[in-house]
């Protein structure tokens, strides 16, 4: 390895064609999904631009676009480690096309990598929508364009957070074998149980609510079947969302200023589908717009969901909630295209940490039960340290606990000394003199399996979803997945 190369703060200038060669391959998804052919005028090297506010003093930003169309951001610390830690956003974004400040408002919002001396690079996916493995593909991308342009780290982590937890553990499994590019990952506050499973409880919501609400569609206007999100065409907007949420159930007004039925059929949904009231909107959101964009969009106008068996109870006359939901049962091939897309099969050969709040109101704690079975059915689970704090919230948690993570993780990466959940707790507290943002650890705390939170489909209750023999043998299945 050149060493010298790691002192660099400015790109270097590598011939073109290594550089382009090094982006189309990294472009390659598990030889099934080929990489856009890329535009030979497109300049992928990255230019300098102003670092987003926060970042430590004498800190160096580039942006860029890579061969397939992605924005992406980098950062080098003015004293570098010598470290990478490659980012996954979360989401999905549902534009068209890549956006190119969401990778710098990612460096923003994780600068805490960054003051930990750590250089950091982040891509903004090629589109918005849907497609775990385009988006790791495109975090891949930017890992080998970082090194084409500054030089190999001497150690790389990929960080994701949200639904880019779910990408981040894509690329664990994808692209970092045992002595590969990667030392290993920190996955916080994850989507780890896959699209296949992962999104039962908002299909849950999305025909709870049409039962109790009747408004999405009202009876006057065109039907659609609920599995579609919302039909195709539609002109609903974001905020036509909320305005018929709180004509049904007040969820923006106090209680007191609520109607008895609004009452009722908020505690009704809620006390069914286990979400809880701050997030509602948000879920019901993802369960109509996202929902549109995996089914329309990515599969076609297949249904990649179901809810047939599964029976519904906390309502106030669940017999006639069971009688009158909508139900339908999902269409086998669009189950495999989702599955092949996020689901995971524990395949992993690196450190994995993860960091998850109890409380998490978006990405239940419970993906973190849906992962550690994953990996023991994969019986890779030496790799994987689950901790787990008692936050809140989902999008953002302490600056020192990102930080103690990451040095955890690489401790054990360096050294095969691996962390313990109560290690990681009495480390944080030296990191909090620094951020004073607080270390909230419960290292004694163990999740509930997944079904205890989300209601399993029939033969949903094992795990991995996928297993590798699937995923191999579905790779061979021509136009599997979602195309990028």
């Amino acid at each position: 390895m050149n060493r010298s190369r790691h002192a660099l703060r400015l790109p270097r200038s590598p011939r073109s064609g290594r550089r382009l060669a090094g982006l189309l391959l990294a472009g390659t998804l598990a030889g099934v999904l080929a990489p856009a052919p890329a535009a030979t005028a497109r300049d992928t090297s990255p230019r300098p631009a102003a670092c987003p506010e926060g970042l430590p003093d004498g800190a160096a930003c580039w942006t860029g676009t890579d061969a397939n169309g992605a924005h992406y951001a980098i950062a080098v610390p003015a004293r570098w480690n010598g470290g990478l830690v490659v980012h996954a956003h979360g989401g999905p974004d549902l534009g068209d096309a890549s956006d190119p400040r969401r990778s710098v408002e990612d460096l923003g919002r994780w600068r805490v990598m960054v003051d930990q001396g750590y250089a950091w690079a982040g891509s903004s996916y090629r589109r918005g929508g849907y497609g775990t493995r385009m988006a790791a593909a495109d975090t891949e991308n930017v890992r080998r364009l970082f090194a084409e342009e500054f030089g190999e780290p001497r150690r790389t982590y990929v960080h994701g957070q949200s639904w880019g937890g779910n990408v981040a553990a894509k690329v664990v499994e994808t692209y970092a074998p045992e002595g590969g590019p990667y030392d290993g990952a920190l996955l916080t506050n994850g989507v780890l149980g896959g699209a296949s499973r992962g999104y039962d409880h908002r299909v849950d919501l999305r025909v709870v609510y049409q039962y109790y609400c009747a408004n999405l569609p009202r009876p006057e206007e065109k039907q659609y079947p609920l599995w579609q999100g919302l039909r195709r065409g539609s002109t609903l907007t974001t905020a036509g969302l909320r305005a018929r949420l709180q004509e049904c159930t007040g969820y923006a007004s106090p209680p007191g200023e609520r109607t008895a039925l609004q009452q009722r059929n908020l505690d009704d949904i809620l006390n069914v589908t286990k979400i809880p009231e701050r997030t509602l909107e948000s879920h019901l959101r993802f369960s109509v717009f996202t929902f549109r964009d995996i089914v329309h969009e990515r599969l076609g106008g297949r249904n990649p969901f179901s809810n047939r068996g599964v029976r519904y109870t906390g309502s106030h006359d669940d017999k006639a909630l069971n009688a009158g939901v909508e139900r339908f049962a999902a269409d086998p091939a669009a189950v495999r295209d989702l599955s092949y897309d996020s689901d995971l099969t524990g395949r992993v050969a690196i450190p994995v940490l993860t960091l998850h709040a109890k409380d998490d109101p978006t990405a239940f704690v419970e993906h973190e039960a849906a992962y550690r079975d994953t990996l023991r059915g994969a019986h890779r689970d030496r790799w994987l340290v689950q901790t787990f704090t008692g936050e809140h919230e989902h999008s953002a948690l302490s600056d020192a606990e990102y930080a103690v993570s990451l040095a955890a993780l690489d401790r054990w990466a360096r050294t095969g000394q691996r962390p313990t959940p109560r290690s990681v707790a009495a480390a944080c507290p030296a990191f909090d003199r620094v951020y004073a943002t607080g270390c909230f650890h419960d290292p004694g705390y163990r999740p509930a399996s997944y079904a205890s939170r989300v209601r399993p489909r029939p033969g949903g209750t094992s795990w991995p979803a996928m297993t590798a023999a699937q995923e191999k043998a579905w790779s061979r299945v021509p136009g599997v997945g979602i195309a990028p």
